[in-house]
């Protein structure tokens, strides 16, 4: 146990789920602190109840993402401890948000080519391809953009202001991030992305908004101290190499044994 933890879900063999809470201190090499098959809030509560109250009173802080049922087990068996929200998971909810916009209008052109009307802009792109290239540069800042990405981002965004609408609300939420000092800056401009993303008519843009402000109290807790998730993203990452080197998992109590021994 440590005075900071971060929990998440992962899949360890044939798609069953298990709830892993990891120690985030640095010097603590032994990550796990429980590991419980499924997801269910009752049932992860009721096994972290093997671990003495006055020892889960002391964590201070813990990471996770957006899910209702993690935010249930952090509150009922760390009940001192802060709940934030790793902002990779909140900016990953409006990014899939933004491709949603690019998803529908891709539709509507492989249709349309199936008609048999192919259209193509000056760099030779159709509609379709042009839609389906555009994936990855949206990720991305302008200025991270190559000569051939700036130049399908402008006929991108002239041809389809939603797609463009929905960018610029994915990067503002970046920014903030990246830009705010102190909680409460960020949340003065946070409350300016949520009015703004409203204004965008976007139905995926403003239902990440109301995500968003139900959770507004866990993503401002990052800008106390910064913390994320990534350790235990980056814990299911070593998880899932050493289930590599094994080639699967026959015997998964066995594979669950040398896990507790190697990492517990």
């Amino acid at each position: 146990m440590g005075h900071n933890l971060a929990i998440d879900e992962t899949s360890l063999s044939n798609g069953e789920l298990y709830t892993i809470i990891t120690n985030k201190e640095k010097r603590n090499k032994s990550k796990i602190v429980a590991m419980v098959k499924g997801t269910k809030a009752s049932i992860v509560s009721k096994a972290l109840e093997q671990i003495s109250f006055k020892d889960r009173v002391c964590v201070a802080e813990i990471t996770a993402d957006l899910d209702n049922s993690m935010d249930w087990i952090c509150r009922t068996s760390f009940p001192n401890a802060r709940k934030t929200a790793d902002r990779f998971h909140v900016q990953k909810i409006v990014a899939e948000a933004m491709q949603e916009v690019r998803i529908a209008y891709r539709r509507e052109a492989i249709k349309e080519e199936n008609t048999g009307v192919t259209e193509r802009y000056h760099n030779g792109d159709s509609k379709k391809q042009l839609l389906a290239r555009s994936r990855y540069l949206l990720f991305k800042q302008q200025k991270k953009w190559t000569i051939s990405q700036k130049e399908r981002a402008s006929i991108l965004f002239s041809e389809y202001p939603s797609i463009k609408k929905a960018y610029d609300c994915y990067i503002e939420l970046r920014e903030i991030y990246e830009k705010s000092k102190t909680r409460l800056e960020a949340e003065d401009r946070m409350n300016i992305w949520l009015k703004a993303a409203r204004r965008s008519d976007l139905d995926s843009i403003s239902s990440s908004a109301d995500t968003i402000e139900c959770n507004l109290g866990k993503i401002l807790n990052y800008f106390e101290k910064r913390e994320t998730n990534a350790s235990a993203e980056g814990f299911n990452a070593k998880l899932k190499r050493f289930r590599g080197m094994l080639r699967g998992v026959n015997d998964l109590d066995f594979f669950l044994f040398r896990v507790s021994k190697l990492y517990a």
